[in-house]
């Protein structure tokens, strides 16, 4: 195998963010209507694009490989990655490019990586190779590749920087929708530099918060068990209000949600950035929905959140 072609879908958070990178649980989705793509294949030298992301995520592929005992994969590659996901605006567009590229070293070295222990090697390539403030939530998502619950809490009893990942079938999930505003896009670590400050300090607010949020994910998985979609909305949109009370939000931002839910819809930010995702209750509020978000500015989409059966 000399070429190897990967990829990683944009992810939305539905319910418990942001309590992911503070052991707390959160159910979230792909959006397979995006997506990172990277080609991996041998080289005479290493060619790599000049993204910071790739190449921390080959030193970071390289040092897990040689730890398990694969010591070959120092030989060049050359690397090509391309990505249709909106940037900066919450949809996890970093997390899917490195993800990418990790599928496609793997592959290509025959070097497996576990599925359990993925998403906290994707991880390790933003926090310690590169400083970046993250969680694994994108990740977890990314690489279960669907609609996943994950639980972060009682880490003591797991291997570190892992939680307790739930992949659940999509189809449970209502209509969906995804906005998001291009000119107003904010880099993740500005919005959670502050709140993890906060949490490691106790301050009691945060903490409250984070612990009601993870309840809120809870709740969502079970109300999607039991088809009580009505519910799974107000989960929604108290995932949001929480978000409200803890963090200092944008106005654009939160004008997307006023927006939406003077439709009727339910409204949640996708991640931290300029995009948000609910549910409506069909095509007539979807379009109203669509038009009142685009009239300010932003684009809306029906996501795909279900593989798309071969014809």
């Amino acid at each position: 195998m000399t070429e190897v072609h990967a990829f990683a879908h944009a992810r939305a958070a539905l319910v418990g963010n942001p309590s992911d990178g503070y052991r707390g649980a959160t159910l979230a989705t792909v959006i397979r209507d995006f997506s990172a793509e990277a080609t991996v294949r041998d080289a005479p030298a290493d060619d790599l694009p000049d993204i910071e992301l790739v190449e921390a995520t080959v030193r970071r592929f390289r040092r897990f490989a040689i730890l398990r005992g694969h010591t070959d994969t120092d030989r060049p590659v050359a690397i090509t990655v391309s990505s249709t996901i909106p940037e900066r605006v919450g949809l996890a567009g970093s997390s899917a490019i490195v993800v990418a590229v990790l599928r496609g070293l793997s592959g290509l070295f025959e070097v497996p990586i576990p599925r359990q222990e993925l998403p906290s090697l994707a991880l390790a390539v933003e926090v310690e190779e590169l400083g970046i403030m993250a969680g694994l939530q994108d990740r977890v998502a990314q690489v279960y590749d669907t609609l996943v619950l994950m639980d972060f809490a009682r880490e003591d009893q797991r291997p570190a920087n892992q939680g307790a990942y739930e992949p659940m079938d999509p189809a449970l999930l209502p209509p969906l929708y995804v906005a998001w505003r291009p000119d107003a896009a904010e880099p993740s670590q500005i919005v959670h530099g502050d709140l993890r400050a906060r949490f490691d300090r106790g301050e009691l607010r945060v903490h409250i918060a984070m612990a009601e949020l993870r309840e809120l994910a809870l709740s969502a998985r079970r109300a999607l068990r039991d088809g009580d979609i009505e519910h799974f909305g107000r989960l929604v949109d108290r995932t949001a209000d929480i978000r409200s009370g803890v963090l200092d939000l944008k106005p654009e931002h939160w004008r997307m949600i006023e927006l939406a839910r003077a439709c009727g819809a339910t409204a949640n930010y996708t991640g931290s950035g300029g995009a948000i995702v609910g549910t409506h209750t069909g095509d007539d509020m979807f379009a109203a929905v669509r038009d009142a978000l685009e009239a300010d500015g932003c684009r809306v989409i029906a996501p795909t959140v279900s593989p798309v059966a071969a014809s």
